[in-house]
């Protein structure tokens, strides 16, 4: 029943689409992108907040891609990113870049295909468009091609707003609070045998610290452990590089900012043991990555180097290429140019976040310049004089609200009774004051929080562990 609901849904995505293959009819066109919707479909990541974002967005931008195509309008290339399973790895994703710049609707529908690898046999096999094809216009009760599909995808955002508001944070308790205490429960063998490996670990190795930074489930964390241990027991010299340092089990194998060992939780032990072998290569690299910052400082009118307070790990070598190449990007524009006379004679008051080498220009909600290495020197200064005052707006609101955060964070834990409290990390400390001030608030009538594992973020779910996950803006 699931599988045939969800199927429903995917043919309510595809209406709005099959107009715009005139030559399909509206079966053909189910038929062909089915594979697609079931590959992409917001439904299939509810556990998974940001991917489920992304995927209803661009499906949202693939839909206005394809209005304008019908409606003969001028187009402009676009790139539309989706997440897709792995085959192999189905607790991680492919992030698929799908480019729109044709405009011919069957290629266009052959490039989403193609992008996530999925069979083009049946559309290959249909027949040629006509020559000539004739747009329809607004006739009776009948709609034009791009008002039907605004409407469809305005009906979509009015029927998620619904479903959120008619979800209470009691009543979704009530019926979930036993499954989470079951699933608890049944998890607690694995926590006290992970805990024992992790303990053993850090005595033997000397370790830091062991951190588990994956959306898998703590089975699969356990399975890390005793794979690490096997390389502990058959390649004692090796793992001596670790003394000191913090093993984190993660998408991704590398040595972060921080000095921490990372791990993909992905491969098999053998290939940790490349990383292993040189992880002390990277010490060199890490004391040279302050005199980096200290020159997009000094270029930058001591501007304060930051790292993102709420975004993944950043790897070591890739970031020293980041510094070089903004550095030399300034230092170009200095040459040439002066800075703004409305700056500040210093901007040690301020915070900058050097990224990836694409990317967009934003401030960050703490108030930080998030920057792409490869951004051009005109832009980020244009982008800074614009948004001065906004940053530091933020940064004072984010130094005041990080210790009321605090506060308040010890004080549910306490004042709920639960086991543990954790927040995702696109949740900033506004949104989780608001959240925690509520529910302190409604305390008398959330007894079910008693002995639970409590996340904020922006949906509802038990997870396999037995965390509960709310929104930090639940309705009571």
């Amino acid at each position: 029943m699931k599988m045939y609901s969800l199927f429903k849904r995917c043919e309510f995505y595809s209406k709005p689409i099959q107009d715009f293959v005139r030559y399909l009819s509206s079966a053909e066109i189910s038929t062909a992108l089915r594979p697609f919707y079931f590959a992409v479909h917001p439904d299939l990541f509810g556990q998974h907040p940001n991917q489920r974002e992304v995927n209803e967005n661009s499906l949202k931008q693939l839909s206005s891609f394809l209005t304008a195509v019908q409606s003969k309008k001028p187009i402009k290339p676009m790139i539309v990113p989706f997440y897709v399973r792995k085959k192999r790895n189905r607790g991680s994703f492919n992030l698929i870049n799908i480019q729109l710049k044709s405009k011919d609707t069957r290629e266009v529908i052959l490039t989403i295909l193609k992008a996530c690898d999925l069979s083009t046999t049946f559309v290959n096999q249909l027949p040629p468009p006509p020559k000539s094809v004739k747009t329809e216009t607004t006739t009776g009760n009948y709609k034009s091609d791009s008002s039907f599909v605004h409407d469809i995808f305005a009906d979509i955002q009015i029927k998620i707003k619904k479903k959120a508001e008619e979800t209470t944070l009691k009543n979704w308790l009530n019926k979930n609070s036993e499954l989470a205490k079951e699933r608890t429960d049944a998890e607690q063998p694995i926590v006290e045998e992970i805990n024992r490996l992790k303990e053993s670990l850090i005595e033997t190795l000397k370790l830091r610290a062991i951190k588990w930074e994956c959306g898998w489930n703590i089975s699969h964390f356990r399975g890390c452990l005793e794979a690490f241990q096997s390389l502990s027991n058959h390649y004692p010299e090796i793992l001596k590089n670790l003394e000191g340092r913090t093993i984190v089990f993660a998408p991704f194998t590398g040595v972060s900012m921080e000095g921490d060992v990372l791990l993909n939780t992905g491969d098999v032990r053998h290939n940790w043991l490349d990383l292993l072998r040189n992880v002390t290569s990277y010490d060199l690299l890490l004391t040279k990555i302050p005199s980096f910052e200290k020159a997009v400082s000094q270029v930058l009118l001591n501007i304060k180097i930051g790292r993102r307070k709420f975004m993944p790990r950043v790897m070591v070598a890739e970031y020293e290429k980041h510094l070089v190449t903004i550095t030399t990007t300034l230092n170009d524009y200095k040459g040439l140019y002066k800075y703004p006379k409305k700056w500040p004679k210093s901007l040690e008051n301020f915070e900058i976040v050097i990224e990836t080498e694409a990317g967009p220009l934003t401030l960050s909600p703490t108030g930080q310049f998030i920057v792409p290495s490869s951004c051009p020197g005109f832009l980020l200064i244009d982008f800074i004089s614009e948004n001065l005052e906004e940053a530091k707006k933020r940064l004072e609101e984010y130094s005041r609200d990080k210790e009321l955060e605090k506060e308040l964070y010890i004080l549910v834990k306490k004042e709920l009774k639960l086991n543990g409290l954790h927040k995702d990390d696109a949740i900033t400390p506004e949104l989780m004051i608001a959240c925690c001030n509520r529910l302190l608030e409604n305390k008398n009538d959330l007894q079910n929080f008693n002995n639970l594992n409590l996340n904020i973020t922006t949906y509802y779910s038990v997870l396999t562990n037995g965390v509960v996950c709310i929104p930090w803006n639940w309705n009571f």
